[in-house]
């Protein structure tokens, strides 16, 4: 079976400005694939060119079989996504159920309605009109206009903005079981842990290229990046006392950067037993997603990409 997505020498320009400079990537049938990058990278105008907002200038998009350029085959492209956009314009007089109800008249086979409300734990809200709602249930209503087309590749564009921790975490089950149920998945986030939890796979764009894809663990080499040891100095010791080389931070405590942290750890652990002592906070980690998302685009900043407000389904 063909990728679900095939992205291939994308180029769009606006004026003098290079908003997308060749950008390749794939995303595979039932996975959630992550697309980050910093504002002004080109994240948006690849997003917008593959729902079909946007025209490219160049390059090969592949969506679900269909380009998503060609004006012919819109409307069949468009009854088989679903888009959770940042902004997303409802009627603020109607009711949750109400607009859930008129999209759901859009597309050929939706899913049910109350089954959507449940889903996005907007149950017992359905009477409430959209003005009166929190930004964290708009943000639920944003998910099951997004999901009530029962679509076979579900666009999500920030799709935990103004949720509570606890909101956060549900939001993340329920984007796994859409997956699990076959839903292929286009993520975009500015939240690293909502990439880390919830992605097969990630691309990183910086100054409208890739410039890293990989899983989460993987990315950048974070599977086999130096690992840090951390701990606090045990009370009359110094650096030069401990058996491997180590740096004293600001905030007091000392750092370890090892290839192999188990035997260095074992270094570390046997001099304090033999010292009577302990390492107390001892931590060991490798660079975290964050981390390495820092290092990827911190060298291909460029002038900010020019947008423009996406139409709601």
């Amino acid at each position: 079976m063909s990728s679900a997505v095939v992205v291939e020498d994308l180029r769009k320009t606006y004026g003098t400005v290079r908003a997308v400079g060749g950008v390749s990537f794939t995303v595979e049938h039932g996975e959630i694939f992550a697309l980050l990058g910093p504002n002004g990278a080109g994240k948006t105008t690849t997003m917008e060119i593959l729902e079909g907002f946007r025209t490219r200038d160049g390059g090969h998009v592949d969506v679900l079989g269909l380009d998503p350029g060609d004006r012919s085959t819109a409307r069949i492209l468009r009854e088989r996504i679903g888009l959770v956009l940042q902004d997303i314009a409802v009627e603020p007089y109607l009711t949750v159920r109400e607009t859930i109800a008129r999209n759901a008249g859009y597309y050929p086979a939706p899913r049910d309605v109350d089954e959507v409300i449940g889903l996005v734990d907007l149950a017992g809200q359905e009477k409430k009109k959209v003005r009166t709602l929190s930004g964290g249930q708009k943000r639920r209503l944003d998910l099951a206009l997004g999901m009530i087309g029962n679509p076979s590749l579900l666009f999500l564009d920030e799709p935990t903005t103004g949720f509570d921790p606890n909101a956060r975490r549900g939001a993340w089950q329920l984007v796994r079981n859409l997956r699990d149920a076959g839903t292929t998945i286009l993520l975009t986030t500015h939240y690293m842990e909502e990439a880390q939890e919830l992605a097969d796979r990630v691309a990183v764009i910086s100054d409208g290229q890739i410039v890293a894809e990989g899983t989460p663990t993987t990315l950048g080499g974070r599977d086999t990046a130096r690992a840090r040891i951390r701990f606090a100095l045990p009370p009359g010791s110094t650096v030069a006392d401990l058996p491997v080389v180590a740096e004293q931070d600001e905030d007091g405590l000392v750092t370890v950067d090892s290839v192999e942290p188990t035997g260095t750890l074992h270094q570390l652990t046997d001099w304090a037993l033999r010292h009577g002592t302990v390492l107390a906070g001892l931590t060991v980690d490798r660079p975290s997603l964050e981390d390495v998302y820092l290092t990827l685009t911190a060298q291909n900043r460029s002038a900010p990409e020019r947008t423009q407000e996406r139409s709601a389904l």
